[in-house]
């Protein structure tokens, strides 16, 4: 049987503490054509502490554009900006992935102010 420790490496919980993950309300969801991989890109509302957040993600197996608008994501907010085909993501939106092109949203189950930590 394997253990979680060849799986990844253990971090400690001031490590993990030092990731910010905060819930948003996507604004806009657009196609992203010029991206190398299939992707969507977002604007994200992430409350008054935050504001407004844009993102780039490869979700096109299960999500439209129009599907995402109004929907509430989970995303680590503290990770410096990547650009990608000239647009610069400034979040990581979370998902599981069952496969490397197939992202699931991880999703609240009730709906909380724009910008509420997850801990």
């Amino acid at each position: 049987m394997a253990t979680h420790q060849e799986h990844s490496p253990r971090v400690t919980i001031e490590e993990f503490g030092a990731i910010d993950i905060r819930v948003g309300t996507v604004l806009e969801a657009a196609p992203f054509p010029e991206a190398r991989k299939p992707s969507i890109k977002m604007v994200i509302d992430f409350g008054p502490e935050l504001g407004v957040r844009r993102s780039s993600a490869q979700l096109t197996v299960h999500y439209e554009p129009a599907m995402l608008v109004g929907r509430q994501v989970v995303a680590v907010v503290n990770f410096p900006p990547r650009r990608i085909a000239g647009f610069a993501s400034e979040v990581l939106v979370l998902g599981a992935m069952p496969s490397p092109t197939d992202v699931v949203l991880l999703a609240v189950d009730q709906p909380v102010a724009n910008g509420t930590r997850i801990g």
